[in-house]
């Protein structure tokens, strides 16, 4: 390559940040490469993404907060998005997870000749957000922190913890904070088993968080699009209840807010 290869290193571990740039030095001479800058965890790493580009991130996939395969999945769906090798030290059974999503790692402690087998790879094909989502659940056991929206070319991230509900729109599910609303290039279906223990489908074009529901009223006789109605805390905006689902939406609420009162005993 007679371009040197821009690399971020992806470690919430000071140290292994630093072997990664001595392998990296050592290799020199067989793989032209320059570390543009370094990350402790995927938040900061996709800011700095977004003023630097790079080539490939050399990605710990065990960090506070956003993880490694969660960064990798908000990575995926950028236009031009950098290649990701994983550093892991997981063993053999998350490792065959890997193989079988064809998601390259290194083993930690990283070995000079895996890491020039791995950069020589390059460019490597990307795998789809949705795997790597997957991936992320059977390793973490668990669902992401955050959910990815483009907006006038920037990628913005939204905290799962701050969403009050989703609702299909077109081929776009939105997404509602008390603040804004987001759009979302995601499924409802995969949205609701990813996230089943945090949302509850209300409608067919909505999932609401248990956490949110304050309470319902039925419909109107001349109210078609719904059975009943869901009233939310923090926002004015009231959800469709279809009536497959009433029964099991008033019942998670009455569950919530017997959570919610035994919490603040």
């Amino acid at each position: 390559m007679s371009e040197a290869l821009k690399i971020l290193l992806l470690d919430d571990e000071p140290l292994a940040r630093q072997r990664l740039r001595a392998l990296l030095d050592d290799l020199a001479p067989k793989v032209a490469t320059q570390v543009v800058g370094e990350a402790a965890h995927g938040e900061a790493a996709l800011a700095l993404l977004a003023m630097q580009a790079v080539d490939v991130v050399l990605c710990d996939i065990r960090m506070p907060g956003m993880d490694g395969i969660e960064f990798a999945s908000h990575l995926a769906r950028l236009v031009a998005p950098p290649a990701v090798i994983f550093t892991t030290a997981y063993d053999n059974y998350a490792v065959q997870a890997f193989d079988l999503n064809a998601v390259d790692y290194l083993l930690k402690p990283v070995r000079a000749q895996r890491l020039l087998a791995a950069l020589q790879k390059l460019p490597a094909s990307h795998p789809d957000p949705r795997l790597l989502a997957e991936l992320g659940q059977a390793v973490r056991g668990g669902g992401r922190s955050h959910l990815s929206s483009h907006e006038r070319g920037r990628l913005l991230l939204v905290p799962v913890a701050e969403v009050l509900y989703f609702r299909a729109d077109l081929k776009y599910v939105v997404a509602r904070t008390v603040d804004r609303e987001y759009l979302l290039d995601e499924a409802l279906t995969h949205l609701e088993g990813e996230f089943a223990d945090r949302f509850l489908r209300l409608h067919r074009s909505v999932l609401v968080a248990r956490s949110a529901l304050a309470g319902f009223e039925k419909a109107a006789d001349d109210e078609p699009e719904a059975y009943g109605w869901a009233l939310l805390r923090g926002v004015d905006d009231r959800l469709p209840v279809s009536r497959r689902q009433w029964a099991a939406a008033r019942s998670a609420a009455r569950s919530a807010a017997r959570s919610a009162v035994l919490g603040e005993a």
